[in-house]
Formats: C-alpha cells, structure tokens, sequence
C-alpha cells in the first residue's frame, strides 16, 4: 500500500509508503516501480545518493541539474528530520516560483517526489539528519545549477531559529531573478 498526496505544485507529490512492523522494527518498501507505475509514476532511477548534514540548520539548495541531465529526485529520510522544498522553474507555469514544502523524518516515512523542472533544498531539523534520494540522471557538474535560498521573490519560509549553515557554494548562488531556467512548461492552462 502507498499513499500518494497531490501539492500545490502539479507534479510534485508526497508519497508514504506503508510499513509493517512488530516489536522488532518494522519493514517498508521504499521504491517499488511497479507500485509507482500503478500511480503514473514511471521513473528510471539512475542514481541514489546518501548525505549526511551533522548539525541542525544545515541548508543545502536551491538546487537543480539542467538538460540535457535533468533529474527527478525521490527523497527520504533515513535517520533525524528536515525540511523539504520543491520550487517551480519551468517557464510558462502557472505556479512558476511557487514552493512547497514537506516536514520528511525517520519517523514519518514520507517522501517527496521533486521533477525535473523544480529547484530542490532543504534545511535539517535535527543532528546527524540523513538524506537519501534517488535521481533519474547521473550527476553532472557542468549542468549544475542554483538559485539563492532566501531570495525574496521566492520567499521560502525555512523556519529557520537563526543563521543557517551554508556551503560557500549555496552562499554565493544568484538571485531568481537572474535565472535563466532551461525548463519550459509543458502543459496547458
């Protein structure tokens, strides 16, 4: 079984898978491409990585990988709890700029489905927070793109206690304004 919730951002989607579990533990399928067919979710995932942010109020994003390497990225969190987001760069959306956000942990199983075509980040919650997702592309660091996390024309609400902890790379990033996204919205008003 698999709960699939719809966001504000068409495409974007939270998925909870279910978990079985005993005084052990419990057991849940965390991918499962038939299942996900079953929901039109029909993804080739290429890659799957693991990060590791030690201390709360560490932010990593607004990211995103350019065509031809665009990625869809399924994330989780395997140990602590974070703070999600998804924003729309596909030019011509009606929800272009739009965000979202979604609280991921260890103890509520969910996980965000980010499309090629969203700037992707978050903000950990906790020490020693692990992150895990899958993407549908390899990395590709000529085709790496990001936009500033606190720029005002998103106007993300981190839910930050104080300053967060930046790489110099995510510091430095540019201002939406000055995207020039590679996505274009495919669908109709």
């Amino acid at each position: 079984m698999l709960d699939v919730q719809a966001t504000a951002l068409p495409g974007v989607l939270i998925l909870t898978p279910r978990r079985f579990g005993d005084a052990r533990g419990y057991f849940s399928e965390s991918w499962n491409r038939k299942r996900m067919a079953e929901h039109g979710i029909d993804l080739d995932f290429v890659q799957d990585n693991h990060s590791l942010s030690a201390e709360a109020g560490t932010l990593r994003g607004l990211h995103f990988q350019a065509p031809p390497h665009a990625q869809d990225k399924l994330v989780r969190c395997g140990r602590g709890r974070l703070f999600d987001v998804a924003v729309d760069i596909r030019v011509g959306s009606p929800t272009y700029g739009n965000w979202i956000g979604v609280e991921l942990s260890a103890e509520n199983g969910r996980q965000i489905l980010v499309p090629r075509g969203f700037l992707h980040g978050f903000v950990t919650r906790a020490p020693d927070t692990e992150v895990i997702y899958k993407c549908s592309d390899y990395y590709a660091p000529d085709c790496e793109g990001a936009v500033r996390f606190d720029d005002p024309a998103i106007g993300i609400d981190w839910g930050l206690e104080g300053p967060p902890i930046l790489s110099e790379k995510d510091a430095a990033a540019p201002v939406f304004n000055k995207l020039n996204s590679p996505f274009t919205w495919e669908g109709t008003a």
